[in-house]
């Protein structure tokens, strides 16, 4: 079984903006539920199938697989849960971490959060000054909760 291990921030400031190439992402739900989310994602000229599991804490069971492109714009346009997430995504490197700065579009436009994954709950990590108040526990900032309840209606 894959694990994620995943805490997520909001930013502080816009010394992030640049750093990182930004990609252009598309994701839809399938399964948007909170036991079991099944996501489809075209990030960049790849397309891949996700499964989560339900989260205890920051954990919780993953496993992707890539599909083609053309599947994935299928699914995205005919059975996905509407609205589709879209996004930026820029990958930035911090004292020996990656962290996935995520700019939202369309109905999430003005969230911009930074998440990072860990090989465990208790690893310690410095955070970059763009890194701002953690909001791993607040569900409301799971991509699949915003297709529900989308961050322009907060």
């Amino acid at each position: 079984m894959g694990v994620e291990i995943e805490r997520k921030f909001l930013l502080s400031g816009d010394g992030w903006m640049q750093l990182g190439e930004p990609v252009f992402f598309k994701q839809g739900y399938l399964s948007s539920n909170k036991e079991r989310v099944v996501r489809v994602r075209i990030e960049g000229e790849r397309a891949v199938i996700t499964i989560k599991g339900a989260n205890k804490g920051a954990t919780r069971g993953e496993w992707e697989y890539e599909i083609p492109v053309a599947d994935a714009v299928e699914l995205l346009d005919g059975l996905c849960e509407q609205p589709l997430i879209e996004k930026y995504r820029r990958r930035i490197e911090f004292a020996g971490n990656v962290w996935e700065v995520d700019e939202f579009l369309g109905v999430n436009a003005g969230l911009v959060v930074a998440e990072i994954e860990l090989r465990s709950e208790g690893q310690q990590f410095d955070k970059p000054d763009w890194v701002g108040e953690e909001v791993t526990s607040d569900l409301r900032y799971l991509n699949s909760n915003l297709i529900k309840k989308p961050f322009s209606t907060w």
